[in-house]
């Protein structure tokens, strides 16, 4: 039976990355893949997984109401399903992508964010970490040298914003991976 493999950090970690290098990976090996990128996500293109080193790839997009066990039914045959950005995956979405890895034997693995940027969790991590049969953890580092944990959400002067939205589409000028330290001190 193939798993349901959640890779998950803080911002700036390499999860978009990891993703297209295990996307190449099986390419590299004659293998098809089949990856999702959610609608919301317009920070390059829509339909492209892009990663801040510079990698890219096409990708199919979802939203809230796509069913993607259906989506990934009609794509068969291929050898593993790669999600960017799972996070903003719905419960169902993470139930079916869990059925996909089951019934029709096809390793998934997602890659998000575990928490916002005022430590609450995201919907599809909360079901991806209650569902998954693999957690990673992808490593990155906070300003002070310490495990980077949280996210912590700026304006354009750098100063932490502590009230909004869960949603806000952004990278490196909007968010700021750090320690737990930093983020209960409210320090960016």
């Amino acid at each position: 039976m193939s798993k349901l493999y959640f890779y998950y950090s803080a911002m700036n970690a390499g999860k978009s990355t990891s993703l297209l290098q295990a996307n190449h990976n099986y390419n590299d090996r004659g293998m098809k893949t089949i990856l999702f990128t959610p609608n919301i996500d317009d920070r390059y293109k829509k339909g492209v997984i892009h990663s801040r080193i510079g990698l890219k790839a096409d990708a199919i997009v979802y939203d809230k109401d796509s069913d993607l066990f259906a989506m990934i039914e009609n794509l068969l045959p291929a050898n593993c399903v790669l999600i960017d950005e799972a996070q903003f995956l719905t419960k169902k979405q993470v139930l079916e992508l869990s059925k996909a890895a089951v019934i029709k034997n096809i390793p998934v693995l997602a890659y998000g964010l575990r928490t916002d940027y005022m430590g609450e969790p995201f919907p599809g991590s909360t079901y991806l970490l209650a569902y998954a049969e693999e957690l990673i953890e992808i490593k990155t580092v906070c300003h002070c040298g310490s495990k980077a944990t949280m996210n912590i959400r700026v304006d354009e002067n750098n100063n932490r914003i502590k009230q909004g939205q869960q949603i806000h589409i952004g990278g490196n000028e909007s968010y700021k991976s750090c320690c737990r330290k930093h983020f209960f001190n409210y320090e960016v």
